[in-house]
Protein backbone atom coordinates (compact mmCIF):
# COMPACT_ATOMS: atom_id res chain seq x y z
CA UNK A 1 0.00 0.00 0.00
CA UNK A 2 1.20 3.51 -0.71
CA UNK A 3 0.22 7.10 -0.12
CA UNK A 4 1.18 10.38 -1.81
CA UNK A 5 2.08 13.13 0.66
CA UNK A 6 2.37 16.58 -0.90
CA UNK A 7 3.62 19.82 0.58
CA UNK A 8 3.34 23.50 -0.31
CA UNK A 9 6.93 24.77 -0.59
CA UNK A 10 9.04 27.62 -1.94
CA UNK A 11 7.03 30.04 0.19
CA UNK A 12 9.85 31.65 2.16
CA UNK A 13 9.81 29.33 5.16
CA UNK A 14 13.23 27.89 4.21
CA UNK A 15 12.47 24.44 5.64
CA UNK A 16 12.25 22.57 2.34
CA UNK A 17 15.47 20.63 2.96
CA UNK A 18 13.81 19.13 6.05
CA UNK A 19 10.45 18.47 4.38
CA UNK A 20 11.51 16.92 1.09
CA UNK A 21 12.84 13.60 2.47
CA UNK A 22 9.37 12.81 3.86
CA UNK A 23 7.10 13.72 0.92
CA UNK A 24 6.45 12.36 -2.57
CA UNK A 25 5.10 15.42 -4.40
CA UNK A 26 5.44 19.16 -3.89
CA UNK A 27 3.66 22.35 -4.90
CA UNK A 28 6.08 25.20 -5.56
CA UNK A 29 4.97 28.83 -5.28
CA UNK A 30 5.44 30.46 -8.68
CA UNK A 31 5.13 34.20 -8.14
CA UNK A 32 1.51 34.85 -7.19
CA UNK A 33 1.51 34.77 -3.40
CA UNK A 34 5.26 34.20 -3.18
CA UNK A 35 8.20 33.20 -5.31
CA UNK A 36 10.55 34.27 -8.08
CA UNK A 37 13.08 32.61 -10.36
CA UNK A 38 15.60 32.25 -7.53
CA UNK A 39 13.24 30.58 -5.03
CA UNK A 40 11.69 28.42 -7.74
CA UNK A 41 15.08 27.18 -8.96
CA UNK A 42 16.27 26.39 -5.44
CA UNK A 43 13.12 24.45 -4.60
CA UNK A 44 13.08 22.57 -7.90
CA UNK A 45 16.66 21.45 -7.24
CA UNK A 46 15.75 20.13 -3.78
CA UNK A 47 12.79 18.25 -5.28
CA UNK A 48 15.02 16.65 -7.90
CA UNK A 49 17.59 15.62 -5.29
CA UNK A 50 14.86 13.97 -3.21
CA UNK A 51 13.02 12.40 -6.18
CA UNK A 52 9.85 14.37 -5.39
CA UNK A 53 7.24 15.00 -8.10
CA UNK A 54 7.11 18.68 -9.04
CA UNK A 55 3.95 20.77 -9.19
CA UNK A 56 3.17 24.45 -9.73
CA UNK A 57 1.27 26.37 -7.04
CA UNK A 58 -0.37 29.41 -8.68
CA UNK A 59 -2.35 31.92 -6.68
CA UNK A 60 -4.13 35.23 -6.71
CA UNK A 61 -1.35 37.79 -7.43
CA UNK A 62 -1.35 38.94 -3.82
CA UNK A 63 1.92 38.78 -1.90
CA UNK A 64 0.56 41.20 0.74
CA UNK A 65 -2.03 38.68 1.98
CA UNK A 66 -0.04 35.57 0.94
CA UNK A 67 -2.87 34.65 -1.45
CA UNK A 68 -5.22 33.90 1.42
CA UNK A 69 -7.87 36.51 0.62
CA UNK A 70 -10.18 36.62 -2.41
CA UNK A 71 -9.05 39.52 -4.59
CA UNK A 72 -11.31 41.99 -6.33
CA UNK A 73 -9.86 41.21 -9.75
CA UNK A 74 -11.32 40.84 -13.23
CA UNK A 75 -11.53 37.43 -14.83
CA UNK A 76 -9.17 38.60 -17.56
CA UNK A 77 -6.54 39.86 -15.10
CA UNK A 78 -6.73 36.67 -13.04
CA UNK A 79 -6.39 34.45 -16.11
CA UNK A 80 -3.38 36.44 -17.34
CA UNK A 81 -1.73 36.30 -13.93
CA UNK A 82 -2.10 32.52 -13.64
CA UNK A 83 -0.82 32.06 -17.21
CA UNK A 84 2.22 34.23 -16.40
CA UNK A 85 2.93 32.30 -13.20
CA UNK A 86 2.81 28.97 -15.03
CA UNK A 87 4.94 30.26 -17.91
CA UNK A 88 7.60 31.39 -15.43
CA UNK A 89 7.50 28.04 -13.70
CA UNK A 90 7.68 26.05 -16.92
CA UNK A 91 10.66 28.11 -18.08
CA UNK A 92 12.55 27.27 -14.86
CA UNK A 93 11.75 23.56 -15.24
CA UNK A 94 12.99 23.62 -18.82
CA UNK A 95 16.41 24.82 -17.65
CA UNK A 96 16.92 21.54 -15.78
CA UNK A 97 15.02 19.39 -18.28
CA UNK A 98 12.28 18.51 -15.80
CA UNK A 99 8.58 17.99 -16.49
CA UNK A 100 5.61 19.47 -14.67
CA UNK A 101 3.67 16.73 -12.88
CA UNK A 102 0.70 18.67 -11.52
CA UNK A 103 -0.91 22.02 -10.82
CA UNK A 104 -2.42 22.89 -7.46
CA UNK A 105 -4.00 26.32 -6.90
CA UNK A 106 -3.19 28.05 -3.62
CA UNK A 107 -5.15 29.46 -0.73
CA UNK A 108 -8.16 31.62 -1.45
CA UNK A 109 -8.08 30.72 -5.14
CA UNK A 110 -8.22 27.00 -4.31
CA UNK A 111 -11.18 27.50 -1.99
CA UNK A 112 -13.00 29.83 -4.40
CA UNK A 113 -12.87 27.57 -7.45
CA UNK A 114 -14.08 24.70 -5.32
CA UNK A 115 -17.46 26.44 -5.00
CA UNK A 116 -17.69 29.13 -7.71
CA UNK A 117 -18.36 27.93 -11.27
CA UNK A 118 -17.38 31.18 -13.01
CA UNK A 119 -13.98 31.37 -11.36
CA UNK A 120 -13.49 27.62 -11.80
CA UNK A 121 -14.03 28.03 -15.56
CA UNK A 122 -11.55 30.92 -15.66
CA UNK A 123 -8.98 28.84 -13.84
CA UNK A 124 -9.40 25.92 -16.25
CA UNK A 125 -8.99 28.31 -19.19
CA UNK A 126 -5.77 29.59 -17.67
CA UNK A 127 -4.24 26.09 -17.41
CA UNK A 128 -5.57 24.85 -20.77
CA UNK A 129 -2.07 24.71 -22.27
CA UNK A 130 -1.00 22.13 -19.67
CA UNK A 131 -4.20 20.20 -19.01
CA UNK A 132 -3.53 17.32 -21.40
CA UNK A 133 -0.22 16.40 -19.79
CA UNK A 134 -0.46 17.21 -16.08
CA UNK A 135 -2.70 16.39 -13.14
CA UNK A 136 -4.87 18.97 -11.42
CA UNK A 137 -5.15 18.59 -7.65
CA UNK A 138 -8.79 19.16 -6.64
CA UNK A 139 -10.98 18.65 -3.56
CA UNK A 140 -13.57 15.86 -3.64
CA UNK A 141 -17.16 16.80 -4.48
CA UNK A 142 -16.19 20.29 -5.65
CA UNK A 143 -17.21 22.50 -8.58
CA UNK A 144 -13.69 22.45 -10.04
CA UNK A 145 -13.65 18.64 -9.87
CA UNK A 146 -16.87 18.32 -11.87
CA UNK A 147 -15.81 20.83 -14.53
CA UNK A 148 -12.37 19.23 -14.88
CA UNK A 149 -13.93 15.80 -15.39
CA UNK A 150 -16.29 17.23 -18.02
CA UNK A 151 -13.27 18.60 -19.88
CA UNK A 152 -11.34 15.31 -19.56
CA UNK A 153 -8.64 16.91 -17.42
CA UNK A 154 -6.70 14.40 -15.32
CA UNK A 155 -7.35 14.98 -11.63
CA UNK A 156 -6.08 13.76 -8.30
CA UNK A 157 -8.32 14.16 -5.28
CA UNK A 158 -6.55 16.13 -2.58
CA UNK A 159 -7.26 16.12 1.14
CA UNK A 160 -5.67 18.18 3.88
CA UNK A 161 -3.82 16.33 6.61
CA UNK A 162 -3.42 19.37 8.86
CA UNK A 163 -6.77 21.11 8.33
CA UNK A 164 -10.21 20.48 9.80
CA UNK A 165 -13.29 20.01 7.62
CA UNK A 166 -16.84 21.35 7.76
CA UNK A 167 -19.80 19.01 7.15
CA UNK A 168 -20.00 20.09 3.49
CA UNK A 169 -16.33 19.04 3.07
CA UNK A 170 -15.10 22.62 2.78
CA UNK A 171 -12.16 23.55 4.99
CA UNK A 172 -12.75 25.30 8.29
CA UNK A 173 -11.80 28.96 7.77
CA UNK A 174 -8.32 29.97 8.88
CA UNK A 175 -10.03 32.78 10.79
CA UNK A 176 -11.27 30.18 13.27
CA UNK A 177 -9.16 28.73 16.06
CA UNK A 178 -9.89 25.13 15.10
CA UNK A 179 -8.91 25.49 11.43
CA UNK A 180 -5.46 23.93 11.79
CA UNK A 181 -4.36 20.59 13.19
CA UNK A 182 -0.91 20.93 14.73
CA UNK A 183 -0.67 17.83 16.94
CA UNK A 184 1.18 15.04 15.10
CA UNK A 185 -0.94 12.22 16.55
CA UNK A 186 -4.14 14.03 15.56
CA UNK A 187 -2.77 14.50 12.04
CA UNK A 188 -1.93 10.80 11.80
CA UNK A 189 -5.44 9.76 12.89
CA UNK A 190 -6.92 12.27 10.40
CA UNK A 191 -4.77 10.90 7.57
CA UNK A 192 -5.47 7.26 8.34
CA UNK A 193 -9.22 7.87 8.43
CA UNK A 194 -9.18 9.71 5.08
CA UNK A 195 -6.92 7.04 3.58
CA UNK A 196 -9.75 4.62 4.41
CA UNK A 197 -12.34 6.94 2.78
CA UNK A 198 -13.84 8.77 5.73
CA UNK A 199 -13.20 12.19 7.26
CA UNK A 200 -14.30 13.26 10.72
CA UNK A 201 -15.75 16.77 10.44
CA UNK A 202 -15.51 19.51 13.00
CA UNK A 203 -18.93 18.53 14.35
CA UNK A 204 -17.85 14.91 14.78
CA UNK A 205 -19.69 13.45 11.77
CA UNK A 206 -18.01 10.90 9.52
CA UNK A 207 -18.29 11.82 5.84
CA UNK A 208 -17.21 9.93 2.74
CA UNK A 209 -14.20 11.45 1.00
CA UNK A 210 -11.89 10.48 -1.86
CA UNK A 211 -8.15 10.96 -1.41
CA UNK A 212 -5.32 10.46 -3.91
CA UNK A 213 -2.89 12.93 -2.34
CA UNK A 214 -2.54 14.28 1.20
CA UNK A 215 -1.33 17.82 1.84
CA UNK A 216 0.80 19.04 4.71
CA UNK A 217 1.31 22.81 4.68
CA UNK A 218 4.98 23.74 4.71
CA UNK A 219 4.21 26.77 6.87
CA UNK A 220 2.52 24.69 9.58
CA UNK A 221 4.68 25.41 12.64
CA UNK A 222 5.03 21.68 13.29
CA UNK A 223 5.34 20.59 9.65
CA UNK A 224 8.71 18.87 9.99
CA UNK A 225 7.89 16.94 13.17
CA UNK A 226 4.47 16.00 11.74
CA UNK A 227 6.03 14.59 8.58
CA UNK A 228 8.68 12.68 10.50
CA UNK A 229 5.98 11.17 12.71
CA UNK A 230 3.72 10.37 9.75
CA UNK A 231 6.57 8.61 7.96
CA UNK A 232 7.20 6.40 10.98
CA UNK A 233 3.55 5.64 11.79
CA UNK A 234 2.46 4.99 8.21
CA UNK A 235 5.36 2.58 7.74
CA UNK A 236 4.13 0.62 10.75
CA UNK A 237 0.70 0.43 9.08
CA UNK A 238 2.33 -1.02 5.96
CA UNK A 239 1.81 2.18 3.98
CA UNK A 240 4.70 3.57 1.97
CA UNK A 241 5.00 7.27 1.07
CA UNK A 242 5.46 7.20 -2.70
Amino acid sequence: MKIDINCDVGEGIENEHLLMPHISSCNIACGGHFGNAVTIDKTIQLAIENKVLIGAHPSFPDTKNFGRMVMNISHEALQKSIENQLELFESRLALVDEKLHHIKPHGALYNLIAVDKNFAEIFLKSIEKYSKDVFLYVPYNSVIEKLAIEKSIKIKYEVFSDRNYNNDLTLVSRNKENALITDKEDVFKHVLSMYKGKVKTISGELKTIKADTFCIHGDNKNAVSILEYLSEKLKKEGIKIA
